[in-house]
C-alpha cells in the first residue's frame, strides 16, 4: 500500500466576479514527491510527479470546480478553495493494484453568508455526483471536508 498526496488550490482574483460566472477556473496543483518506486524500483524520480498524483489531483480538480459552479449556482460567494487530496494505491488481487480510495479535504473561506454544514455537504455530493472524472473511475471517493462555514 502506498499514499499518494496533491495539493490543489483556487482563489478569487480582483476584479472577477464570482456571482456573474466570471472568475478564473485557473487553478494551482502542487505534489508531494511520492513517487511510486514499486514500479521502477531505485530508478523512480523521487521529484517527479507519478500517475497515481495526478489521478488523485484530477479528481480534487474536477470536484473543485464542479463544486465552484453549484456553490455560486445556489447563490454562495466563495473566495478560495483549497484541498489536500490523498489517494490509497492498494493491491487489489495478486499481482494487481488500483487506487481504492481518495479522500478529498476541502477548505473554503466564504463571501457573505455561508452555507450551514448540512447545505455544504449536499453541495460536495452533488458535485461528486456531476464530476466526469469521478464518474469515470472505480475508485471510492470520499469527501472529509471541515464542514463548519469560515
Amino acid at each position: 500500500m502506498s499514499t499518494h498526496i496533491a495539493d490543489v488550490a483556487w482563489a478569487l482574483k480582483p476584479g472577477e466576479d464570482f456571482a456573474a460566472g466570471r472568475y478564473g477556473r485557473g487553478h494551482t496543483v502542487t505534489f508531494a514527491g511520492t513517487a511510486s518506486e514499486h514500479v521502477v524500483g531505485k530508478w523512480a524520480a523521487r521529484e517527479a510527479v507519478d500517475p497515481e498524483e495526478m489521478l488523485v489531483a484530477a479528481l480534487s480538480s474536477c470536484h473543485m470546480l464542479t463544486f465552484l459552479h453549484l456553490a455560486r449556482l445556489a447563490g454562495f460567494g466563495v473566495t478560495a478553495y483549497r484541498d489536500h487530496v490523498e489517494g490509497v494505491l492498494e493491491e487489489t488481487r495478486p499481482g494487481r493494484r488500483a487506487v481504492t480510495r481518495v479522500t478529498l479535504r476541502p477548505d473554503i473561506d466564504w463571501a457573505g453568508t455561508a452555507p450551514d454544514p448540512e447545505r455544504i455537504a449536499a453541495l460536495h455530493e452533488a458535485a461528486h455526483e456531476e464530476c466526469f472524472i469521478a464518474n469515470s473511475v472505480r475508485t471510492e471517493v470520499v469527501v472529509a471536508a471541515p464542514l463548519s462555514p469560515r
